[in-house]
């Protein structure tokens, strides 16, 4: 029994030798790669990357230029050295007429880290989808579409529509020529100068919006919502946090504004007109602008600013609601 158990033990050891004979624990080794690739028509780019940061600008017409700098790291049974030769060698990168795809066959990507530089046509739309690094995308015509498990998202100078998303990071979106949807668990948003819709939900997180061209839907349930520029249809909610409108609502526009925590300030024109309800369960309506009342109650007011027009709606359960003029 007692031969049996060493015997035992012998074949555990050589094992357990054997695999870390097997396993590099070395430092990270570094390489990089370049392909030019030439278009004819529209570009479509599809990328994915496990780990790094990825920018894409325009460059010039009928060519889409990557440049890459790879990092292996020494963990794992593969030899770091190896694993970077087999990539820089024979990159994750084809071409199917003027679509490109960057990022293919991902399970080569094992504790590799790959960070892309990316100019392409200014006619490009863009799909892109990264594990863990930053997204930098700009002067494009579009439309792009880009998610992030964890890293920021920006995106500036898109001609066409944005759809965006993250788990765990801030989301920039400037000079959008239609529109924006965002959504993100956590981290804050910031949408500036779109002349298309936005809308933009958020789990944890601040949401600022100006110079939205047409309608504007935010939600967050732990954070404030901050739109400037407003001029058309609003929804703002938040569980629990300040929402914030700057604005006319115009003749035909409708305003919902919410929070259940927090206060709700509204600043508007002396021009402006529309139809106010308001409601504050536990905290003051105070309005700093020339006002019709119509019914007011101890934590409620109906009232109408100039001619009337468009509609304005208001609900706090904790805070105080305050109109303002600019």
């Amino acid at each position: 029994m007692v031969r049996q158990a060493n015997r035992g033990s012998s074949l555990l050891l050589f094992a357990t030798a054997f695999a870390v004979a097997g396993c590099y624990t070395g430092p990270s080794v570094n390489g990089t790669f370049s392909r030019t690739y030439t278009v004819s028509g529209p570009v479509r780019l599809e990328l994915s990357n496990a780990s790094g940061e990825v920018d894409i600008t325009a460059g010039a017409a009928g060519t889409v230029s990557i440049h890459a700098e790879v990092r292996s790291s020494g963990l794992g049974f593969e030899n770091p050295q190896k694993r970077l030769d087999d990539i820089v060698s024979d990159p994750p990168v084809e071409q199917r007429g003027d679509t490109i795809r960057v990022g293919k066959d991902l399970s080569r990507m094992r504790n590799v880290s790959i960070s892309y530089k990316i100019q392409v046509p200014h006619d490009t739309e863009v799909d892109a989808n990264v594990a863990s690094g930053s997204e930098d995308i700009r002067d494009l015509r579009g439309p792009v579409k880009v998610r992030s498990a964890s890293g920021s998202i920006k995106v500036e100078k898109i001609d066409r529509d944005a759809q965006l998303s993250t788990a765990s990071g801030t989301i920039s979106a400037e000079n959008i020529g239609g529109d924006v949807q965002v959504s993100s668990a956590s981290g804050n948003v910031t949408i500036t100068n779109i002349k298309g819709d936005a809308r933009v939900h958020v789990v944890s997180g601040v949401i600022r919006i100006s110079q939205p061209g047409g309608r504007v839907d935010g939600s967050t349930t732990s954070g404030e919502v901050e739109i400037q520029g407003a001029g058309n249809d609003v929804t703002a909610h938040s569980v629990s946090g300040r929402v914030y409108v700057q604005g006319n609502p115009g003749e035909q526009g409708y305003w919902n504004l919410r929070t259940a925590s927090g206060g709700v300030q509204i600043s508007i024109p002396p021009s402006a007109n529309f139809h106010l309800s308001a409601e504050a369960v536990s905290g003051q309506i105070r309005t700093d602008v020339p006002i019709v009342v119509e019914e007011q109650g101890k934590h409620s007011l109906r009232a109408r600013l100039g001619s009337g027009g468009g509609r304005v709606e208001v609900r706090t359960v904790s805070g105080e609601i305050r109109v303002s003029g600019t």
